[in-house]
């Protein structure tokens, strides 16, 4: 696990542009990786040397083959390998032997995958895979690929071939494509985030796109995305849900274990990922980064050419979180002139027709309203782009139109994103040139939309550096963690621990009744009726603990000051290492509802006191904090510094696999945990 900061990209340009190229495998037959990896390989030929390598030598595709790497008379800076599996590691050590600086790995490597990773690193050597799909750079003429990719301004990433070539196909769709593809495979040497950090680096990539099921290092993974963001490319994630049924598919494809799905979500805010969950949804949302001008706001106008279009846009984006708002009655009135008196202009504006009689009514309705200072982006749908299907004059007034609507939004620096049943149509071509991200449908418009408006209010904080570590716990008892966390900044409630009822008394008599007393040695002592609140003298306290001796038989007690319970809020504080990511915070609403109602908020730790109150705040039991049904409010800021401080023990204790205070009680007066578990790694 990497403490959190960028490393420095490694030097792969063996990798994406070598001067020369073994193809390891290389075949006639037209059914085989190594026939389709050296047909790539020889449509480059024009910029490196190009060499196929088969065992039994001879020609293939019409050039003499070697029978090994060790025929080369200079070093094939990059070796692609497709040999059978047995075969894989020996001819690694070939291709280090023949000086090879990079190598690609189509065949998988087997049971030595971890040995293969370690003797590259060894030799200085950077490989992809093994079990991937090979490696594709449009501005390097690099087709080490079996289908051919379009090409374009998005560096993908993906762990599946199958799900890249689909990405292809709808880029393709899309008039977008790749500058680079890389299909990461195992990752047993390099990683999403290595790759991640050669196309941040690399100018013809614009928007960096990844498929992955194994993060392997997650926080190296979450840092170079969260660089890449900050140097203004978008990452795009496609990632495995956290359902059994999707890690039984991942374990069977590629041995790989997908982490928990929070944990992967709080990554992303914190690195200003955007995730999503299908391959269409990447594409249409690359498209709509990629094209469309920052959305400043989540005021839109839907601009249609008739009313059914008009009230479905609108309905749905409402329902998506974004505003349609009703239009001041000069700009309707504006709207209004030249179209017929069956046009709206409220907002939906419905041409009503208007398009027939004068095809430039689209662009100087755009116009006014991106102009207005009233909307924030303009939502275009319907028929646009099939008026051509009348007659061909209204086809070149399309076309025109779509200038215009490019030159407005240039203009008013506001986007235009465009729904059209002709989304094939070359007006609709002109559109995607001019900077308008045009989709078929209207829901994936509007979720797009959507999506722009929710990024631009966001402010990743960046994925935190791990402190250093501290002297491992003394224990994992309920004393060893209240005496942790404790020290860390998490206030307690006053507590003793006893072994019997004479000690009981006399913690009871120092500390005040009434008191709590409770069983120790149990994981959850409520549940096993360990717990015996508001014990107001003496004799109760005495019986109380006659009661959980015979029943649980405890080796000792805590004797804890009664808390104001009924004054306040019970949260839930809590962190646990995720193998991928580390430490991971998450608050939520606490005491006996915690597993009932689930209402959880996690993020990458540690975290200061302001995303601590953030995290709070985005819970839906939010509104009982600020106080409710006429309850004075309570003291998030309180509650924030002892999240935060539990974050940091959390993020300094790696030998501790989760650390909880629940419930963490939160009052108008401040915070108090009143109980505490930590459990080993």
């Amino acid at each position: 696990m990497t403490a959190g900061g960028v490393a420095p990209p490694r030097d792969l340009e063996a990798l994406f542009d070598p001067r020369s190229v073994a193809v390891v495998g290389a075949s006639d037959d037209p059914v085989k990786w190594g026939n389709w990896l050296a047909r790539g390989a020889l449509r480059g030929e024009s910029r490196r040397a190009v060499h196929l390598v088969n065992h039994r030598g001879g020609e293939v595709l019409g050039r003499p083959a070697l029978r090994s790497l060790r025929e080369l008379a200079d070093p094939a800076e990059l070796v692609v390998i497709a040999v059978p599996p047995a075969a894989v590691e020996p001819t690694v050590e070939e291709a280090i032997a023949a000086g090879a600086r990079a190598i690609v790995a189509i065949t998988a490597g087997g049971a030595g995958e971890a040995a293969l990773g370690a003797r590259v690193r060894e030799a200085d050597v950077a490989l992809l895979g093994p079990n991937c799909l090979g490696v594709f750079d449009a501005t390097a003429g690099l087709e080490l690929v079996p289908n051919p990719l379009p090409a374009g301004p998005i560096g993908l990433i993906s762990q599946s071939g199958n799900l890249a070539l689909e990405l292809g196909l709808l880029a393709r769709e899309a008039a977008l494509g790749f500058s680079r593809f890389v299909s990461a495979g195992n990752q047993v040497d390099l990683e999403a985030a290595d790759l991640i950090r050669a196309l941040t680096v690399h100018d013809a990539t614009e928007l960096i796109a990844l498929y992955t099921e194994d993060f392997r290092d997650g926080r190296a993974f979450a840092a170079a995305a969260s660089a890449a963001v900050a140097a203004g490319k978008p990452v795009v994630l496609l990632g495995v849900e956290d359902t059994e049924a999707a890690a039984r598919a991942v374990r069977s494809h590629t041995g790989a274990l997908a982490s928990d799905g929070r944990a992967i979500d709080a990554a992303c805010r914190a690195a200003g990922i955007e995730r999503v969950r299908t391959p269409h949804e990447l594409i249409d949302l690359a498209n709509g980064l990629l094209r469309a001008r920052r959305v400043r706001g989540r005021r839109i106008a839907v601009l249609a050419d008739g009313g059914g279009h008009g009230g479905i846009a609108a309905a749905l984006a409402e329902r998506a979180g974004l505003e349609v708002p009703r239009l001041s009655d000069a700009l309707a009135a504006r709207l209004r002139e030249g179209l017929p008196p069956t046009a709206a202009c409220a907002n939906p504006v419905d041409l009503a027709g208007g398009g027939e009689q004068d095809i430039r009514s689209f662009d100087r309705a755009a116009d006014a309203l991106l102009g207005s200072g009233e909307v924030d982006a303009v939502l275009l749908t319907g028929y646009f782009g099939g008026y051509a299907e009348y007659v061909e004059t209204l086809g070149r007034g399309e076309r025109s139109v779509a200038e215009a609507l490019a030159g407005a939004v240039a203009r008013h620096e506001r986007p235009v994103v465009a729904q059209t049943m002709y989304a094939a149509a070359p007006a609709a071509d002109d559109l995607r040139r001019g900077g308008v991200p045009v989709y078929r449908s209207i829901e994936r418009a509007v979720g797009v939309l959507a999506r722009l408006a929710a990024r631009a209010e966001a402010t990743p904080r960046g994925v935190a550096a791990l402190p250093a570590g501290e002297p491992a716990c003394a224990g994992t008892g309920y004393a060893d963690a209240r005496a942790l966390l404790a020290a860390g900044g998490v206030p307690f409630v006053a507590a003793r621990t006893v072994t019997g009822p004479a000690g009981a008394v006399a913690a009871a008599a120092e500390l005040g009744y009434p008191v709590v007393l409770k069983a120790l040695g149990l994981l959850h002592k409520s549940d096993a009726g360990g717990v015996v609140v508001g014990l107001g003298d003496e004799a109760a306290l005495t019986r109380a603990i006659a009661d959980l001796q015979e029943r649980l038989a405890p080796p000792a007690f805590s004797v804890e000051r009664m808390a104001p319970v009924a004054a306040g809020v019970e949260l839930l504080a809590g962190a646990r290492w995720d193998e991928r990511f580390g430490p991971v915070v998450a608050v939520g609403l606490g005491g006996v509802y915690t597993e009932i109602l689930r209402d959880v908020a996690v993020a990458l730790a540690p975290v200061d006191a302001a995303e601590a109150e953030r995290l709070l705040g985005s819970l839906r039991a939010a509104p009982l904090l600020r106080g409710a049904r006429g309850r004075p409010p309570v003291d998030v800021a309180a509650a924030a510094r002892a999240v935060a401080a539990l974050s940091e023990v959390a993020a300094r204790h790696p030998e501790l696999a989760e650390l909880e205070v629940n419930p963490l009680l939160v009052t108008p007066d401040g915070a108090l945990g009143l109980d505490a578990r930590v459990v080993a790694a």
